[in-house]
C-alpha cells in the first residue's frame, strides 16, 4: 500500500489526467452520437466475417475501465467462438434465438460472479476490508453483483460499437441450462447474451420508438 505521500502524489496525478483529457476534447461530434446511440440498432444477421481474438481482448480492456460500486468489477464474461462453443449455448437459447447464435461471429455470455468480494482487496485498495461487509452481510451479494454485471453488460455493447462492431443483446435463454454448461463448479451465474459481430443491415426492421422525456423522466 503506498504511504499517505505516495497517495497524494497518485491523486494529484490523476485529476491532472482528467483536466488534460478535458482541454483536448469535451465531448463526442454529432456522428459518433449517431454510432452510439441514436442511429445504433440492435442486430441479428451478421456477415460472414470473423471477430478475432484481439478484438475481443480490445473490447475488454475498453469496457473494464466503466465505473461499478467500490470497484467491485462483477461481471465475467466468456466469448462462444467455436462452433462447438456455439452450439452448446443453442441448446440453452429459446427456438428464436438459436439461429442468432449460430451465425455470430462471437457471442459473449455476460456472467455475474458471486463471489465478486474477494477480488475487492485488490480491486479497492482505499478500503481494503470492504469485502467484510459481504462476508457478514450475504443478503447482499446479488442485488449488488447483478446490478453491478449488468453495467458492464452495457459496457462492453458501447465498446462494441465505439469500434466499429454491432452488438445483439438477448436475454430469451435458459439461465439453469447456461449455467450448468459454461459456469459449472464456479459461484457464476448468467445474466444476458450479447452477439458481437460486422451485422448485415438487410436483417433489421423499422426502428421502434422511445419513449419521451416527459414520460420517463421527472427533474425534482
Amino acid at each position: 500500500m503506498p504511504n499517505d505521500a505516495e497517495m497524494e502524489k497518485i491523486v494529484k496525478l490523476a485529476q491532472q489526467d482528467v483536466g488534460a483529457l478535458r482541454e483536448k476534447i469535451n465531448g463526442l461530434d454529432d456522428l459518433s452520437l449517431d454510432l452510439m446511440f441514436r442511429k445504433a440498432r440492435s442486430h441479428n444477421a451478421w456477415q460472414d466475417k470473423p471477430v478475432t481474438d484481439e478484438t475481443l481482448h480490445q473490447l475488454y480492456e475498453l469496457m473494464k475501465w466503466g465505473p461499478t460500486s467500490n470497484n467491485s468489477c462483477p461481471a465475467r464474461i466468456i466469448f462462444a467462438k467455436s462452433d462447438e462453443a456455439k452450439e452448446r449455448l443453442v441448446s440453452c437459447v429459446m427456438p428464436n434465438n438459436e439461429n442468432k447464435v449460430r451465425t455470430a461471429p462471437a457471442v459473449a455470455i455476460i456472467g455475474t460472479d458471486m463471489n465478486f468480494y474477494d477480488q475487492l482487496p485488490k480491486l479497492f485498495p482505499p478500503n481494503p476490508d470492504v469485502n467484510q461487509r459481504f462476508i457478514d452481510n450475504p443478503n447482499l451479494v446479488e442485488p449488488f453483483a447483478f446490478r453491478n454485471s449488468t453495467l458492464q453488460g452495457a459496457y462492453l455493447m458501447f465498446a462494441v460499437r465505439a469500434i466499429g462492431l454491432d452488438a445483439g443483446p438477448m436475454s430469451g435463454f435458459k439461465n439453469p441450462e447456461v449455467d450448468e454448461a459454461f459456469f459449472k463448479g464456479t459461484k457464476i451465474q448468467s445474466n444476458f447474451l450479447c452477439a458481437l459481430g460486422y451485422a448485415d443491415e438487410t436483417g433489421i426492421f423499422q426502428r421502434l420508438p422511445r419513449l419521451a422525456f416527459d414520460e420517463a423522466c421527472q427533474i425534482l
